[in-house]
């Protein structure tokens, strides 16, 4: 079982913390850390259902993460293993992640995917999200997967999409001009923007449903399937 133990800081104090693997006793807790995170006007149709959370377990239980800050669940996240080729091919979260359902999980597939992320609002002065990250690209390193991939949400575009496009958006960001409450955060954690994926994510007005794909590459992999990086 993955479990690790951290501090992390609430200013000068530090917290304890425990990152491990979810599993069907946390349910309830996941779908509160969903419904603190996303609030109305989100549609609790966006919320994790405890089918998906229990195939999730079932498809890939390494890739089921939740952190506990003092005991009290502070938020989880969620990947599994499939193939994508060297142009990674345009997709959106539904069909790449089969609903949330990972039931296309590939035992040995070349990437990670990430499907989820979520902190409740009271923790995120913590670092939660980005310790959570971090436990993903370290499951990457422990199974030998060539890179860690997730579509990035970017939802300060809706305040520049009159006047600039979605890549012109993600380069200014890249360059600092910008600052994006996801992607910055992303970028921060590690990952590098790779391209644009439009109609990402249903419901996503803020970020006018487009996305960014990002990738960690695994420094301990011959990561033959990577292309690239975005040219900055």
């Amino acid at each position: 079982m993955y479990r690790k133990q951290l501090f992390t800081f609430s200013g000068a104090r530090p917290v304890p913390t425990v990152i491990r693997r979810y599993e069907e006793a946390d349910f309830d807790d996941l779908i509160r850390i969903q419904r603190e995170s996303f609030p109305p006007p989100t549609s609790e149709k966006q919320w994790w259902r405890k089918d998906q959370l229990r195939s999730q377990i079932a498809m890939f239980p390494e890739g089921a993460l939740i952190a506990e800050v003092d005991g009290e669940t502070a938020g989880s996240m969620t990947g599994f293993r499939i193939d994508l080729g060297p142009g990674n091919p345009e997709h959106t979260w539904h069909s790449i992640t089969d609903n949330g359902y990972i039931r296309n999980h590939k035992a040995d597939g070349n990437t990670l995917y990430i499907v989820d992320i979520c902190v409740r609002p009271a923790y995120r002065r913590l670092k939660i999200g980005y310790w959570l990250i971090q436990s993903m690209y370290e499951l990457a390193v422990a199974l030998g997967i060539p890179r860690v991939v997730g579509g990035g949400r970017m939802p300060g575009y809706h305040l520049y999409a009159d006047k600039l496009s979605p890549d012109d958006y993600v380069r200014q960001v890249i360059h600092g001009q910008i600052t994006d409450p996801v992607l910055t955060f992303l970028m921060k954690a590690g990952r590098t923007p790779l391209k644009v994926l439009p109609n990402y994510l249903r419901g996503d007005r803020d970020s006018c449903f487009y996305a960014v794909l990002t990738e960690w590459r695994n420094p301990f992999a011959d990561c033959g399937v990577c292309p690239p990086a975005a040219d900055e």
